[in-house]
């Protein structure tokens, strides 16, 4: 678990897979539009998704990914890094909110700040790779304040809405990572005043 301001990360569960998220998220044309064409999937390629990931390292995949759990409960998207390489000691980063209306409130930023760290600070990582599309200035925003740095373009790597679109080239390496707690202020996170679930001691629906 990872404990944000405006969301925590949580390691994947079968939560996660349920119609009314995974499965939703990439059928529904005005949630993928942000992530390029449609990626139909059906409930098998779901579960291939899942024991794919359950095999892990057996079957050469070394990727590291949770849910974004909001203040209200809610899961909101996921996050994690792709294929981490321990000999290299890079990562590709990957994030998605599902759920629009938490897009554009901070709670991308304040997860990538708690993925970040986990990767610099708790496994050793030197560099942080990101893509995301040109016409997508929302998240060129966000992972530019969060600090990635813009490295490359790929003309018309993408597919959307049946037009070509370029893909952005990011990247972070770990001396230019100034810690969370700087970030935080920087980016002037604050904590909502209400948490509608339960916190982790036991302490039932009180503020933070």
């Amino acid at each position: 678990m990872l404990y944000g301001l405006l969301v925590d990360l949580e390691p994947l569960s079968s939560e996660f897979y349920d119609e009314k998220m995974y499965v939703y998220w990439n059928n529904e044309t005005a949630v993928t539009a942000t992530m390029g064409s449609p990626n139909l999937v059906s409930r098998a390629e779901i579960e291939r998704i899942q024991e794919h990931r359950r095999g892990g390292r057996e079957r050469g995949y070394t990727g590291v990914h949770f849910m974004i759990r909001a203040r209200d409960g809610s899961v909101i998207g996921t996050m994690g890094l792709n294929w981490v390489d321990e000999w290299h000691r890079t990562a590709n980063l990957g994030a998605w909110i599902g759920e629009p209306d938490y897009i554009g409130g901070g709670h991308g930023q304040d997860g990538l700040l708690l993925l970040i760290d986990y990767a610099f600070d708790w496994l050793d990582l030197r560099r942080l790779d990101l893509m995301t599309m040109g016409i997508n200035m929302a998240a060129q925003g966000a992972v530019e304040r969060c600090g990635f740095i813009f490295e490359a373009r790929r003309r018309h790597g993408t597919l959307v809405n049946g037009q070509r679109a370029d893909t952005l080239q990011y990247g972070m390496l770990r001396e230019e990572w100034p810690g969370r707690a700087v970030m935080v202020e920087r980016l002037n996170l604050r904590a909502r005043a209400e948490k509608r679930y339960p916190d982790y001691f036991g302490n039932g629906s009180k503020g933070d």
